[in-house]
C-alpha cells in the first residue's frame, strides 16, 4: 500500500533522516521502443522488511541487466523532498517507487551524498556510488515531453548504492551515515558532468575520486578530450 501524503509528513515531524517507503516491482511491463522489450520500473511500497544483499532488494527485478545490473546499482534512492518538487512542476501527486527507486527517503541531501560515503539502513551498510543517469524506458515510463532533458536540467537524479553489509531494511528505519570520504566529490558533482558540465577542476576532482565506479569513470575520462 502506498504511504498517504499525510504518514509522509508524519515521518518527518521527529527530524530524523529515514526511509519512508520501501518499493519493489510490483510487475514487468511491456517497454515498447526499448533495447530490451520490458521493464522493472513500476515499483511500489511493501509494508514488511526485505533482505538486501549485493543483488538488489528481495522482491524486485531489473530487466535492462547490462544498463542497470550492475553491482553498484544493487539500490536506488530518491528524495520524498524533490519528489515534492516534481509534484508542484507536474501539477500531480507522485506516489513513493514511481521513479523507480527501491528506498524513498527524508530528512537527508540524497543528491549532495559524497560519493563513498557510507550508510547504515537497518541491518544493511550501504556505499554511495553515483547518480541515476535517465534513459529511455523512464521517459516512457513517465510519459512527460522531454522528461530525460527535463529530468537531466533540475539535477536531482536519486543516487545509487552497492552493498557492503547484507541486511535487512524496512520502511521507517533511520538512515544513519557511518563515514564519509575526505574528497568531498558529491552525486551532483558526477551528475553535472554527466549532463554536459565540462568544468576542468570538477572532471580532475571526479577522476580522482577512490570509489566511482570504473564504468563512470571512463565515462568522465572522455569528457577531457
Amino acid at each position: 500500500m502506498v504511504a498517504s501524503r499525510e504518514a509522509y509528513a508524519m515521518a518527518d515531524l521527529d527530524g530524523v533522516a529515514k526511509v519512508i517507503s520501501l518499493n519493489v516491482v510490483n510487475a514487468v511491463i511491456p517497454d515498447v521502443g526499448g533495447s530490451v522489450g520490458i521493464t522493472a520500473i513500476d515499483k511500489r511500497s511493501v509494508s514488511d522488511s526485505r533482505q538486501v544483499t549485493t543483488a538488489g532488494v528481495a522482491g524486485d527485478q531489473r530487466s535492462d541487466i547490462p544498463n542497470h545490473g550492475m553491482p553498484e546499482q544493487a539500490v536506488y534512492a530518491y528524495a520524498r523532498e524533490d519528489y515534492e518538487w516534481w509534484e508542484a512542476e507536474l501539477a500531480t501527486e507522485i506516489p513513493a517507487g514511481k521513479f523507480g527507486e527501491n528506498l524513498t527517503t527524508v530528512g537527508i541531501d540524497v543528491t549532495n551524498a559524497v560519493i563513498g560515503q557510507t550508510w547504515r539502513i537497518g541491518t544493511t551498510l550501504l556505499q554511495v556510488t553515483g547518480p541515476r543517469i535517465p534513459c529511455g524506458t523512464f521517459a516512457r515510463w513517465m510519459n512527460e515531453d522531454k522528461w530525460v532533458k527535463r529530468f537531466m536540467a533540475e539535477g536531482m537524479p536519486g543516487t545509487y548504492f552497492q552493498v557492503l553489509e547484507a541486511g535487512e531494511i524496512a520502511a521507517g528505519d533511520e538512515i544513519k551515515i557511518e563515514s564519509t570520504p575526505e574528497h568531498g566529490v558529491t552525486v551532483s558533482d558526477v551528475f553535472q558532468l554527466v549532463a554536459g558540465d565540462r568544468d576542468a577542476d570538477r572532471i580532475a576532482r571526479v577522476l580522482d575520486c577512490p570509489e566511482l565506479p570504473e564504468e563512470m569513470r571512463t565515462q568522465v575520462s572522455g569528457y577531457n578530450k
